[in-house]
């Protein structure tokens, strides 16, 4: 009993304690997989950590910080961000064998197909007044019990559209997930193009000075050979830099393209109905197949940044310039009878 109110309290059984410690502290429900573990410990939805990761830092290109909403630690990820978190394998393990036993008990399972009321099941093209309840194995497809019977997929075999939804989403969302990861590559190798483009401009300054010190050596005798090598680092330097930003672009591109798709997905995932997902869910798996093997990322060569091929060496120019000397009149006397 409550004290303070007088009224009966229900115990809290052992499932609903279990259920509050696997719930995340931030979307408050249970946890989504993957679920990554903190530096101290908790645990969060990889998609919350990202949406808080996110939202403190906004133009991040190689790493930033959050604080964990448990405990307020200070979080500080690499250029990788949340992706660079280890996944939480035994409390998702737990989470599942939790959801294994809500499901014998009659309670709803995480990838039951939606059932809208409002929602209309699609019809067969074969036989408009048939609805499409059954998946024939041997041609991939959805379709009605009339075709089974008497149309083009009698001789086919045929299973409830129930035992190949799960299966196919499974297969979505591996593809969701290989798509996700192709964008924190993509993200990792552009944050990496970023450094590179500033070490091309470090690098780049550190030889025009060199360079200048160098010609101050020879005074005015080479200053317009100086002015030519200057220019011929700043062309380089330039075609580098130029490069590596339409590279950039393209990434930024294809990860839009990506985006897109996987939102597409997961749309495609949440609001359909079992007969309505299956009738796409082929195309849609075609399109996220091909959109993750045309995601080639092209790599910069080994020391694509260096420009050690600019080196001026001026020691033997050195030597000539310390041999100098005023003729002597025998000097040029000779050289002329030579």
């Amino acid at each position: 009993m409550d004290i303070q109110t007088g009224q009966l309290v229900r115990p809290v059984s052992a499932m609903e304690s279990l259920e509050k410690q696997l719930s995340c502290p931030i979307c408050l429900d249970m946890f989504t997989k993957p679920v990554v573990i903190l530096p101290c410990q908790h645990n969060l939805c990889r998609g919350c950590a990202n949406d808080l990761y996110e939202s403190k830092n906004r133009y991040h290109y190689s790493g930033g910080t959050f604080r964990c909403p448990t405990c307020r630690f200070e979080v500080v990820l690499d250029r990788h961000g949340v992706y660079g978190l280890q996944r939480n394998l035994l409390v998702e393990n737990i989470i599942d064998i939790y959801k294994q036993q809500q499901e014998s008990q009659g309670g709803d399972g995480e990838d039951v197909p939606l059932k809208d009321k409002d929602t209309k099941e699609p019809k067969c093209k074969e036989h408009e007044d048939e609805r499409i309840n059954i998946y024939c194995v041997s041609c991939q497809t959805p379709t009605c019990s009339m075709c089974k019977v008497f149309g083009q997929h009698k001789d086919c075999e045929v299973t409830p559209l129930h035992a190949v939804y799960q299966s196919q989403k499974n297969e979505l969302r591996s593809a969701v997930e290989l798509l996700a990861t192709g964008n924190s590559c993509i993200q990792a190798v552009m944050a990496q193009m970023d450094d590179t483009c500033k070490l091309i401009q470090e690098n780049g300054e550190q030889k025009r000075r060199r360079l200048g010190e160098s010609f101050d050596l020879l005074y005015a005798i080479l200053e317009e050979r100086k002015g030519e090598l200057l220019e011929q680092i700043s062309r380089v330097e330039q075609d580098k830099v130029s490069t590596l930003r339409k590279l950039v672009e393209r990434y930024k591109q294809q990860q839009q393209l990506s985006n897109q798709l996987q939102e597409k997905l997961s749309q495609s995932m949440q609001s359909c109905s079992t007969a309505q997902f299956l009738v796409t869910a082929k195309q849609l798996q075609d399109e996220a197949q091909q959109a993750a093997r045309s995601a080639q990322l092209e790599r910069l060569e080994p020391g694509y940044e260096s420009m050690e091929h600019l080196r001026l060496d001026t020691q033997e120019a050195e030597a000539l310039l310390v041999r100098l000397d005023f003729r002597q009149a025998g000097e040029e006397e000779d050289q002329g009878a030579e």
